[in-house]
């Protein structure tokens, strides 16, 4: 199931999509599957599932600590499948994920197993258009999204590039650095999110930083989705029992759906 419904039916009601981002398997691939469960049921419109990973580029410390969390408790990258058809026919589902992992894997396998799970696509922080023709050949077989990320340091030349070979949506990265929850939001996202505007009538979805419902409906009013990540981990990593991460995850979650909503 691709983004683009979920997108259409966030444009027709003139607001914009809630995106929330948790590791796969964190803290344990049952208990991840709860979280999920609990991000559907609390108003997100797209999951974004991480697959964990040692060596990140772009994960800040939450979500480090919650990819280590779930690489000590056994996860492997098949169980991401199983995690994405728990959910993907509620909601769409988007895989992020360092290309190695996926090379490693096997590209054409990696794609056929996750449109069998009902997946939509991936999300590739590290790998560029120019470097993806495998990727764009199994995501055109398949028929899967594929999200690019354009950041503040772009230029218009690659905004161009990137956003042609994207399908589903854009991922406009907010700010320079890692993930991870910001007291307050990137001044330079609104100048990129125009920029990119010029190039694509894709939607364009911005992460990094937002935390608050406050925060969310700030970014709503020039962006088409509101990416959250770290916060969402943060939920879980620091509430004594599971149980109680859920109920603070449900919280926070309505808060944020509220936001894109404009009543942050």
């Amino acid at each position: 199931m691709s983004v683009t419904p979920a997108f259409t039916a966030a444009r027709k009601d003139n607001r914009a999509a809630l995106v929330g981002y948790l590791p796969a398997g964190f803290p344990t691939v049952e208990k991840s599957r709860d979280a999920l469960r609990t991000l559907v049921d609390s108003g997100v419109d797209v999951i974004e599932v991480g697959l964990p990973y040692s060596d990140p580029v772009m994960d800040g410390p939450a979500i480090q600590q919650a990819a280590n969390l779930a690489l000590h408790e056994g996860f492997r990258v098949n169980d991401v499948f199983d995690l994405v058809s728990s959910v993907s026919n509620q909601v769409p589902v988007m895989v992020m994920t360092y290309w190695n992992l996926v090379e490693h894997y096997g590209v054409e396998a990696f794609g056929t197993r996750l449109a069998q799970a009902g997946g939509s696509g991936l999300i590739t922080p590290d790998l560029i258009p120019d470097e993806a023709e495998e990727w764009m050949t199994v995501s055109d077989a398949a028929n899967l999204d594929r999200t690019f990320l354009v950041a503040p340091s772009s230029t218009d030349d690659r905004i161009k590039s990137t956003v042609d070979a994207c399908r589903g949506f854009v991922y406009a990265q907010s700010v320079m650095g890692v993930t991870g929850a910001r007291d307050a939001v990137s001044q330079v996202a609104p100048e990129l999110v125009e920029r990119t505007r010029r190039f694509s009538d894709l939607p364009i979805g911005v992460g990094l930083g937002v935390r608050t419902g406050e925060q969310a409906a700030a970014i709503a009013r020039y962006a088409d989705a509101v990416i959250v990540g770290s916060a969402m981990v943060n939920s879980l990593l620091e509430a004594p029992t599971h149980a109680d991460g859920l109920r603070t995850l449900g919280k926070l979650t309505e808060e944020l759906a509220a936001g894109v909503r404009g009543r942050g």
